[in-house]
């Protein structure tokens, strides 16, 4: 078993977890880059992390490149429905991006194929959480690691007259009701490929490719 993950402190936490969870090895990398080998890995199995790539082709690439014939690919990961209340709330207050815009679980599927994988399955859910102060849900978010990574996120820290602002829309948008927050949950799995077994040819028998 290997926890592999791109933050340290996520890794030394898991260390501290061994006892319960089993005996497992840490490597410290990206999810684009994975340092395995071809071929050797039974399972991948992602919760949350790909919504924060950049490129979803060249990590699923990667899952197919270290996945054994027959290897199975799961995960989880965020749709374009996720914190909708959060982005209408920041579009009142200026026109920058500060939510991540996340990838449609079809793309997700047809990213999928391009790797290579196989039978690919995806799935959605949608949760609405709710909160009693905007600061509260930054908090949970900022607990699951998350980060902006748009082009056109702003480069410096978010001003108290935006964060104001920002209170201000979510408010508006929960009408006096508890703040809503909603996440499109996707699920997906996908397997690598078992290649056929080769034909063995008859005595004397000689075999042409059509395609020439």
């Amino acid at each position: 078993m290997i926890a592999l993950d791109l933050a340290e402190g996520m890794l030394r936490e898991a260390s501290r977890r061994q006892t319960c969870c089993g005996r497992f090895r840490r490597v410290c990398a990206q999810a684009s880059a994975l340092p395995l080998r071809d071929g050797s890995v039974d399972l991948v199995f992602s919760n949350l992390m790909l919504q924060w790539c950049q490129d979803p082709d060249a990590v699923f690439g990667e899952c197919r490149r270290v996945l054994k014939p027959g290897g199975l690919l799961t995960f989880t990961t965020f749709g374009p429905d996720t914190l909708v209340e959060l982005r209408r709330a920041w579009a009142a207050a200026d026109s920058r991006t500060h939510v991540n815009r996340f990838i449609d679980m079809h793309d997700l599927g047809d990213a999928l194929v391009r790797s290579g994988l196989a039978e690919p399955v995806m799935d959605v859910e949608r949760f609405t959480l709710t909160y009693a102060e905007v600061r509260d849900l930054m908090r949970d978010l900022k607990d699951i690691g998350a980060h902006n990574a748009n082009a056109g996120r702003p480069r410096g820290l978010t001003g108290n007259g935006h964060a104001d602002a920002n209170d201000g829309g979510v408010r508006g948008v929960a009408q006096g009701r508890p703040l809503p927050a909603t996440y499109e949950v996707v699920y997906g799995q996908a397997w690598c490929p078992v290649a056929p077994p080769r034909r063995k040819g008859l005595p004397g028998e000689v075999v042409v490719p059509i395609g020439r």
